[in-house]
């Protein structure tokens, strides 16, 4: 989904105004994608705010300026909390009545310097993992405040390891800007270069052929396949059930295989690029792809059978890290969390437009349990949907160009949104450029930014031990959070 906006055509309101639209419209049942602010030149800042709709499947824009600060909205609108602390630490306003604006990102100060939330009492404690992991993931703290072994409150604390991939942006794009975003989070190349590039394709009026917006497509759903398999392994992991974790261990490799078979990496990097794609699906290949496709798929299939099968599984998943419809509006949360509590939130479904024919044949699938078990069926079926897609679409591309050269003037004063549902949820780019074409700002959301904190909401009331198995239910991402 693309979408672009003259800067001139965005309302400016004032700062209460932009408070209460926001409010109000999220009470609607609007949840907001982004929010951000921008420096200007006369000592303030300008405030964006995009709010989505996933019913209508329509999008919408407002802006406001502010010089010190305002209110926060985050005690009537919780989904904003995090959007206002990331204001507040990257421009300085002054957010008033925000219940904790601790850092996140670490922009400003010392690493880890933060307040955390303290529960008094005699019998409560505090357990304290991170932020160095014995793994090989990266830098998170996560401090929980419990009465023996039951969890009261989990605070999370990231951004150790800032690159400032947002930063290097600025004044671009350039040659280098695609590969920054390819590793923006490095599970989901395809994700996040799809968002990337549909905003210089908006911006510079290219019309993309319908092979190469099919070959993406084959793409984001072979990644959606790899990182679903590797989480139902990783799930039975954590509660000891080797045969599935093995197996889907191995699996997940023959998946990203497939995709290197196309573009030379397990990744995709360098195949998705602004006009198309750089690798064409040869007609030889395709034989030998769906031939790996289906033994992948044949055994992914037994594997999950195991797990499903198993009453021990099903007696540790089920009941664990429950999330409710009424977290997932208040929170905004995406993805596979919110179509686990039943949500129906997938952008291949709501925000398709241009690629509706495309989607149409795709389910969203959902689930209403909201826990563990929840989320792990809604991967499974979602490994089902995606399999069957690819297997379609790949041996009835249409005989066309693969690229098109894309023009290398983007439009001036526009700000432009691309939303892409990844295999965690809803990614999110928004590109402003100023009066020369270059970009003045540029936004990126993972989905992770929007899913810490319901991590945090679904361990409150579990066991300390239940946080490797829930943490890993939502699966979310250190790095693509901290841009």
């Amino acid at each position: 989904m693309i979408k672009s906006f003259r800067l001139e055509s965005i309302a400016t309101v004032s700062i209460n105004e932009f408070r209460s639209y926001i409010t109000n419209n999220v009470f609607l049942g609007k949840r907001i994608s982004a929010f951000f602010g921008i420096k200007n030149n006369n000592n303030g800042v300008k405030l964006y705010a995009v709010l989505a709709d996933d019913v209508t499947g329509e999008i919408f824009t407002l802006s406001s300026e502010a010089v010190t600060g305002f209110d926060s909205i985050t005690l009537d609108c919780p989904q904003a909390h995090m959007f206002e602390r990331e204001i507040h630490e990257s421009t300085g306003l002054s957010i008033t009545g925000h219940p904790s604006l601790n850092p996140v990102r670490f922009l400003n100060g010392s690493c880890g310097d933060i307040n955390y939330y303290t529960i008094m009492g005699s019998d409560t404690h505090d357990v304290a993992v991170g932020p160095v992991h014995a793994g090989i993931i990266e830098p998170g703290h996560f401090r929980f405040q419990c009465l023996g072994e039951k969890v009261l409150h989990l605070e999370i604390s990231l951004g150790y390891q800032h690159r400032g991939i947002e930063n290097v942006l600025m004044n671009g794009p350039c040659k280098r800007s695609i590969h920054y975003i390819e590793t923006a989070a490095g599970d989901t190349t395809i994700g996040h270069t799809l968002a990337y590039v549909q905003i210089l394709e908006e911006l510079t009026s290219t019309v993309i052929p319908l092979r190469a917006r099919i070959i993406r497509a084959i793409m984001l759903e072979l990644e959606r396949l790899a990182n679903h398999t590797g989480d139902l392994g990783a799930l039975s992991g954590d509660i000891g059930f080797l045969p599935t974790n093995s197996y889907c261990g191995r699996i997940r490799g023959d998946f990203l295989n497939m995709t290197a078979l196309f573009c030379g990496n397990r990744f995709g990097r360098n195949i998705i690029v602004p006009g198309g794609v750089y690798y064409d699906m040869n007609k030889d290949l395709i034989p030998d792809f769906l031939s790996r496709l289906s033994a992948a798929y044949k055994d992914v299939k037994g594997a999950t059978k195991l797990l499903w099968n198993s009453s021990t599984v099903l007696s540790r998943f089920e009941g664990v890290g429950i999330l409710t419809q009424k977290d997932v509006r208040s929170l905004g949360l995406i993805g596979v969390p919110a179509r686990s509590t039943g949500m129906k939130r997938d952008i291949r479904k709501n925000f398709a437009e241009v690629d509706k024919d495309i989607y149409s044949d795709i389910e969203m699938v959902t689930n209403d349990s909201g826990d563990v078990y929840g989320r792990a069926v809604v991967r499974d079926l979602e490994i089902n949907e995606s399999y069957n897609f690819i297997k379609n679409k790949i041996v009835r591309l249409p005989e066309e160009e693969h690229f098109k050269s894309p023009k290398h003037i983007l439009k001036k004063e526009t700000l432009t949104l691309s939303l892409v549902e990844g295999w965690r949820g809803e990614i999110c780019h928004v590109a402003i450029t100023d009066n020369k074409g270059k970009f003045a700002c540029y936004k990126i959301y993972d989905p992770s930014f929007h899913n810490w904190m319901g991590l945090s909401i679904a361990m409150r009331g579990e066991q300390v031990s239940d946080f490797p198995l829930c943490n890993k239910s939502f699966n979310l991402s250190y790095c693509g959070f901290d841009l």
